[in-house]
């Protein structure tokens, strides 16, 4: 800070900026994505949205607006938020309601109905969790999950005479 009894005025000596370290470089090629996406990808789509039709996808969806038709989204998880209402038939590998979805849900792995969430319809999935205060009303047809097959009899062989 200058003074006004100095003669010349005085500059703070700069403080060296600290190092840092270089960016690693971009890879030359991306790597191909596969089929289901990666953990936290996922597409949105807002409470001032309105869709009619069919939604197809190969990676997870959080729906905040107002859908009508169906819904397909195998191997990944679909999220109906609290503001989420779907009219529709949904199959997807995981299903959480949080909002309000009519029609038939079926689920390769699991259906989530939150104590915001209401479902109306048929739900057909290997497990299904409805938390205290969510509304239901439908059917529920617990499937084996993928994968797993039941123990056939096992064979007895036959003795000749």
């Amino acid at each position: 800070m200058w003074k006004p009894t100095q003669s010349a005025p005085v500059t703070p000596s700069p403080t060296p900026e600290p190092v840092r370290p270089a960016a690693p470089a971009a890879p030359a090629f991306e790597p191909a994505r596969t089929a289901t996406a990666a953990v936290g990808e996922q597409a949105t789509i807002g409470k001032s949205l309105f869709i009619k039709g069919e939604i197809t996808g190969s990676e997870s969806l959080y729906i905040d607006g107002k859908i009508e038709g169906t819904i397909n989204l195998p191997g990944n998880r679909l999220t109906v938020g609290r503001n989420g209402q779907v009219t529709a038939a949904i199959t997807a590998r995981e299903i959480v309601v949080l909002g309000k979805v009519k029609g038939n849900v079926s689920a390769t792995d699991r259906v989530d109905i939150r104590a915001e969430g209401a479902l109306t319809g048929d739900v057909s999935a290997a497990r299904i969790s409805i938390e205290d205060g969510a509304f239901f009303k439908g059917g529920i047809d617990i499937r084996k999950p993928e994968g797993t097959k039941a123990a056939a009899p096992a064979e007895t062989p036959k003795a000749t005479v």
